[in-house]
């Protein structure tokens, strides 16, 4: 089981590597690993398993985040119809976007970060994924709202990016300009 002690902090070299492909059909450790990041971002949610493992609600998680540099994310939320976004994915990629921009209103924050982090990370409102998921699927989805600020969020950390990178005045020794 994955808890807040086998996630890597910022600062840490993995977290700004643009990660490997993971090669499909997917090896029984990628699977383990990959099911191990869905159940922890499930488990993260459910308040009795957070407080007795001490895990910070997350709802999308990237393998960089636990010092796996493969491109592997795991997500578990629901949109504004209630409909439960989950997936384990890999190799995940925004095959097109809207040009309309969109923003969380109270900014991001990250599993990552434990600090407070103020302004506005610009995203797509809209997005096209596609990706293999967990059980060996081809998929591509359109995602909007929430569910498409994570992953567009999951999926920078594939490439090396921190959200506060995409903050326009935020200042920081650990900000990466793009």
């Amino acid at each position: 089981m994955i808890t807040m002690k086998d996630v890597v902090r910022e600062g840490h070299p993995v977290l700004r590597e643009v990660a490997k492909e993971v090669p499909t059909p997917a090896s029984a450790e990628d699977k383990e690993i990959l099911q191990k990041m869905l159940e922890f971002v499930i488990n993260s949610q459910d308040p009795e398993i957070a407080e007795k493992f001490d895990l910070r609600p997350g709802i999308g998680i990237a393998a960089p985040q636990i010092g796996v540099s493969k491109r592997m994310i795991a997500v578990h939320l629901e949109d504004e119809q209630e409909n439960l976004i989950s997936y384990g994915m890999y190799n995940p990629r925004i095959v097109s976007h809207s040009v309309e921009m969109t923003h969380l209103d109270n900014g991001e924050g990250c599993l990552s970060v434990d600090r407070e982090i103020p302004g506005l990370v610009p995203r797509y409102a809209r997005i096209t994924v596609k990706g293999t998921t967990l059980e060996g699927e081809e998929v591509q989805i359109k995602l909007k709202g929430l569910p498409a600020i994570v992953f567009q969020h999951e999926i920078d950390h594939l490439n090396g990016i921190m959200f506060y990178d995409r903050i326009e005045d935020f200042k920081d020794k650990l900000k990466k300009d793009l």
